[in-house]
């Protein structure tokens, strides 16, 4: 929801979004045995196929095709329930414009780009910290320098005004010196059954 929420402010804002992969399933494999069983579940098995599809699509034809690919796996996955079947992620690739057979690296297991997909993910994690899990954004600070951030975690995706005042907002944290946290309580915590 986050990234439908940064296309949405990129029509309204002048931004340019560049996309980087970052994978919960690398973030959550050495914590394994603390997760419950239907989100260990997901991070061991379902979540490893469509990150290696997006590196390898990423790595075969370059960092333009990370928001097409983002945008069609989302919307399988999320907006429509298809979950992260090989059926949903070749269909993700044709939708992308991409060549099918990059659905044969969601199975590699000794995969190809494995380096590149860790270095990335470290690249996102390193900005922000261990602690905690998708979206990380960065934005622009109050001296041209990178301030990164966990979240913000939306849904559903703001759109129009809404999304601006939304950018907006997170561009005035990031302009303050030492700010650090901002965090709602949930009354429903993420769905993760259509991963």
């Amino acid at each position: 929801m986050t990234s439908r929420w940064v296309l949405e402010v990129e029509k309204v804002r002048d931004i340019e979004v560049r996309w980087h992969i970052m994978s919960l399933a690398v973030l959550n494999e050495n914590k394994l045995d603390t997760l419950d069983e239907g989100y260990r579940e997901t991070m061991t098995t379902r979540a490893w196929g469509p990150v290696r599809v997006v590196t390898a699509a990423w790595q075969k034809h370059g960092a333009e095709v990370l928001g097409p690919l983002y945008t069609a796996l989302g919307t399988r996955i999320h907006n429509r329930g298809e979950g992260t079947t090989r059926e949903a992620l070749a269909a993700a690739l044709a939708d992308a414009g991409l060549p099918a057979d990059l659905i044969d690296y969601a199975d590699q297991e000794d995969f190809e780009f494995e380096a590149q997909l860790r270095a990335s993910h470290k690249e996102g994690i390193d900005k922000v910290g261990q602690e905690v899990g998708t979206p990380v954004i960065a934005v622009p600070g109050p001296d041209g320098e990178e301030i990164a951030f966990f979240g913000p975690v939306v849904t559903p995706a703001p759109q129009g005004e809404e999304a601006a005042r939304l950018w907006d907002g997170t561009l005035a944290v990031a302009s303050v010196p030492g700010f650090y946290e901002i965090k709602r309580t949930r009354t429903k915590g993420p769905d993760f059954s259509n991963l």
